[in-house]
């Protein structure tokens, strides 16, 4: 027979785990651009940062896709909210490379290398994981993604993040 000392011992460790899995925090990921980050023209659950969300958790993994894109925004404009945008903790960014710099040189910015550049410099500072987010491949036939542009774009990213998640 089981000792009323070793049954309190084992679901005390057994409520432990338990708590102790259930408190566990969810690995930070943000999406961080301009207006196919944002997911303009489409709702906010087609955007592809909210369906790369469900593929993950479809694969086991508990974590949250943060979507800190903006319509129209310029890589300055990123680079000066990237503290409130990409907050501590946050694992990986997952980086649009194409719409901030083209919204830049469209209101006469120019090309804004020198913002992108620390936006990877200030994220890599951080130790945090950066995957450029370029659609290539992926067809448009205008400006902003439909929804099925964000599922392929979802899936296209998807191995790269089970890879950062895993390392």
């Amino acid at each position: 027979m089981i000792s009323r000392v070793k049954l309190h011992l084992f679901a005390g460790l057994l409520s432990g785990l338990v708590f102790g899995l259930a408190g566990m925090a969810q690995a930070q990921i943000v999406a961080l651009g301009a207006s196919n980050v944002a997911g303009r023209g489409v709702n906010s659950s087609e955007a592809f940062p909210a369906q790369l969300e469900k593929m993950l958790s479809s694969k086991g993994y508990n974590v949250h896709v943060a979507n800190a894109g903006i319509s129209g925004d310029t890589n300055s404009g990123m680079l000066g909210r990237l503290n409130q945008a990409v907050p501590d903790g946050t694992r990986i960014v997952l980086l649009g490379t194409i719409g901030g710099t083209f919204n830049a040189r469209r209101l006469g910015q120019g090309d804004q290398k020198a913002e992108f550049a620390s936006i990877v410099a200030r994220l890599r500072g951080r130790s945090i994981k950066i995957i450029p987010v370029t659609g290539n491949g992926i067809g448009r036939r205008y400006l902003h993604l439909t929804a099925e542009g964000h599922a392929m774009l979802a899936a296209q990213l998807l191995p790269f993040v089970v890879r950062a998640l895993r390392n």
